[in-house]
């Protein structure tokens, strides 16, 4: 497979969120802000590459017998590198994610892409795989905190942005909220991709 259509896969083609529906859980809960959206998009992206890259090194000497535990050990060592990394550099990030930061080692992305894809495929590949699904899921994550945090507070990043006789609409920073726009953004994406396939389709 070529390295572009690799990559590209996890911008659109199989974006983890709007896509594959994978990792609904961290993207609603951190997702009420923009800042927290990138800084969980970022820290999942770095364990992404990381793990895929490890997990592709090591694919010929892991016994089949102990596959499952040794992907699992690989993850958790990089989810703990960011962990120590966002606690010393970023400890606002770090308190605001809290328990999110350690359950990536949990995400089923990560352990999906690892198992799936670069226990079967070269370093390079499994890097580039990393990077697009990792900056897919980060993409998703600002779009859908960015609507949240406009709607819901006002702002942007922290900055007002709506003018002062906007009134918040509470609801898109709750849980209820998260579900509505995850939804309205999947039918809109849906629709942008069907039109996308039916152009293509055209072309040939």
């Amino acid at each position: 497979m070529k390295l572009g259509k690799t990559f590209g896969h996890g911008i659109l083609g199989e974006n983890p969120i709007f896509r594959q529906m994978l990792g609904i859980c961290p993207a609603l809960a951190v997702s009420t802000t923009v800042f927290d959206g990138l800084g969980m998009g970022i820290a999942t992206t770095f364990v992404l590459v990381f793990s895929n890259l490890a997990t592709s090194l090591l694919r010929k000497i892991i016994p089949e017998a102990i596959r499952i535990p040794s992907l699992a050990l690989v993850i958790a060592a990089f989810v703990t590198v960011v962990q120590l990394v966002a606690e010393a550099f970023v400890p606002a990030l770090h308190q605001s994610l809290g328990i999110f930061i350690p359950l990536i080692a949990v995400n089923c992305i990560i352990f999906g892409r690892a198992e799936g894809f670069a226990f079967r495929n070269s370093p390079l590949q499994s890097v580039v795989d990393g990077l697009g699904m990792g900056l897919g899921f980060t993409l998703s994550l600002a779009l859908l905190a960015a609507f949240r945090e406009v709607l819901g507070n006002g702002t942007f990043l922290g900055a007002q942005v709506m003018p002062a006789s906007f009134e918040p609409m509470a609801i898109f920073i709750s849980p209820p909220g998260g579900f509505i726009m995850l939804g309205l953004l999947l039918a809109a994406i849906n629709l942008i991709v069907r039109k996308l396939e039916k152009r293509a389709a055209a072309k040939v």
